[in-house]
This record gives C-alpha cells, sequence and structure tokens, in this order.
C-alpha cells in the first residue's frame, strides 16, 4: 500500500545577536505550490536554540503525520539525528561523551518526539550561500530580531 502521508519540504534557520542573546527563528513549509513562513523570537538565548527552535516550531506546526525533507545549515542539528548522537544520549542518560549534561536537552526531547510522528529526512544545506529557501529563513530569524529592537 503506498504511503498515503503527505510531503512537506522545510527549511529552517536560526539566528542569534550575540551569543548568547536575543534570537530568532524562522521557517519554510513547501507541500505542492503552497509556501507558509513562521518565524519568532526569543528574548535570551543562543544560536543553537534557535536552530533547534526553528525546527520544533515546523515540525509543530503540521497538523498531520507528514514525510518531512527538513533542511538546515545547522550541523549541529542535522548531524544528532542523521549520525546517532541522539541516540548515544538516550543510551547515556543524556550524557555527552564527556559524561558532561547534553546542552538543550529540553528542546532535544521536543524534536524526538516530533520525530516519532513524522518521517523525517534530514537534510544539511550550507548556510549564506545560493539556496533561497534557506537564506530567506535567515532573513525571517534576523527580521524577528531587528523587529524587537
Amino acid at each position: 500500500m503506498a504511503d498515503l502521508k503527505p510531503q512537506v519540504k522545510i527549511y529552517t534557520d536560526g539566528a542569534c545577536s550575540g551569543n548568547p542573546g536575543p534570537g530568532g527563528w524562522g521557517a519554510i513549509l513547501i507541500h505542492g505550490p503552497h509556501e507558509k513562513e513562521l518565524f519568532g523570537f526569543v528574548a535570551e538565548t543562543t544560536n543553537q536554540r534557535m536552530e533547534l527552535l526553528a525546527a520544533i516550531e515546523g515540525l509543530g506546526s503540521l497538523k498531520r503525520p507528514c514525510r518531512v525533507k527538513l533542511h538546515s545549515d545547522s550541523a549541529y542539528l542535522v548531524n544528532a539525528f542523521t549520525q546517532g548522537w541522539i541516540k548515544n544520549w538516550q543510551r547515556n542518560g543524556w550524557l555527552n561523551a564527556k559524561k558532561d549534561p547534553v546542552s538543550n536537552a529540553d528542546l532535544w526531547k521536543k524534536l524526538i518526539a516530533l520525530s516519532r510522528i513524522h518521517d523525517i529526512e534530514w537534510i544539511k544545506v550550507k548556510g549564506h550561500s545560493d539556496n533561497k529557501h534557506n537564506n530567506r529563513c535567515d532573513a525571517l530569524a534576523r527580521g524577528a530580531i531587528e523587529a524587537r529592537r
């Protein structure tokens, strides 16, 4: 039987003015000819948290289980899923290879829950290059910060 889940592309990016500092995130969802832009602001955060939050917000906005191609310029986000970091963190009680608590575990746990709902292919894209959707996400994230200044 064919997989009846809708196929969606999601592009995400996070930004921070200072690290830590005020941050923004942006996501673009694409389904067929339809595009939807999402963005948000956090007063005090880090760039890594904004990268994760962009993916969480994009995936969390889907109204039903989907097949997702999630594009991000964050190696931190993509590698955690594609290189088995998450499985290692879970197996080690949320401790990293240095036996320190995993940074941003609260957000990683939300991403894990979302990855159980959706079939996600994690795709690393080169940041600040010629990918128009990644560049647009960066502009959305930075715009969210600028709007609060």
